[in-house]
């Protein structure tokens, strides 16, 4: 059974910084790109960083230059390292295998706000 588990969100001040973790498991992580997506209240869910098997990124421009996603194949794990962070950037953050019809996880809360 496919599961990605998210953590790391919580409440930051304009200008600070957060670092997301997502665990993945039941299929083999290293062959598959993973992302970031984000989903603000009254929106549709949005990628916001992909990374490829052999760590290429591609990033929304929203956050392009503020955020960096990378991932351990070894540990099964996808990273988003987010700085500069604005109140725009407040939604629930998921991980997810692009492209596949798996379930999401619950997510992580991050807001931003003084």
């Amino acid at each position: 059974q496919v599961q990605f588990v998210e953590s790391g969100g919580g409440l930051v001040q304009p200008g600070g910084s957060l670092r997301l973790s997502c665990a993945a498991s039941g299929y083999i992580f290293g062959i598959f790109n993973m992302g970031w997506y984000r989903q603000a209240p009254g929106t549709e869910r949005e990628l916001v960083a992909l990374i490829t098997p052999n760590s290429r990124t591609n990033y929304a421009d929203s956050v392009k230059g503020r955020f960096t996603i990378s991932r351990d194949n070894a540990k099964n794990t996808v990273y988003l390292q987010m700085n500069s962070l604005k109140p725009e950037d407040t939604a629930v953050y998921y991980c997810h295998a692009p492209g596949t019809a798996w379930g999401w996880g619950q997510g992580t809360q991050v807001t931003v706000s003084s």
